[in-house]
């Protein structure tokens, strides 16, 4: 089965070692993914703005790939105050709703205090 490492560009996948994502046959795991929006290289301040671009993101690594949100299995949301969670809820139905993967949030700390949301994902196309 062959590996394929999706960058997205950041100069931290190789400082760090890691990758957007890993595509191994029919699966691709997507790490970590926040709001940063890679063109502008902003970042909202609001959650649901946040939460949209890291969609955004997600999509832009994985398409190339031949994968889909539609065939998201597990999907992890971290977020340092989980009382912003519910602020997301509108973007995480219009990307998962009908999809509905398995789901779990965590609150924790992430890597830049401006990051209100990351997004995890992991897709099985089959």
């Amino acid at each position: 089965m062959t590996r394929k490492l999706i960058s997205s560009g950041s100069k931290f996948e190789g400082e760090i070692g890691y990758s957007r994502a890993v595509v191994v046959g029919n699966w691709c795991f997507v790490s970590g993914t926040t709001g940063f929006n890679y063109d502008t290289m902003t970042i909202s301040e609001d959650v649901a703005e946040q939460a949209e671009q890291t969609f955004k993101n997600i999509v832009k690594a994985i398409t190339p790939e031949g994968f889909s949100l539609a065939d998201t299995v597990r999907v992890h949301y971290l977020l340092p105050d989980i009382s912003d969670f519910e602020k997301t809820f509108p973007v995480l139905k219009k990307y998962l709703g009908e999809i509905r993967p398995a789901a779990t949030a965590y609150q924790a700390a992430l890597a830049d205090p401006r990051m209100k949301i990351e997004i995890e994902v992991t897709i099985f196309k089959g």
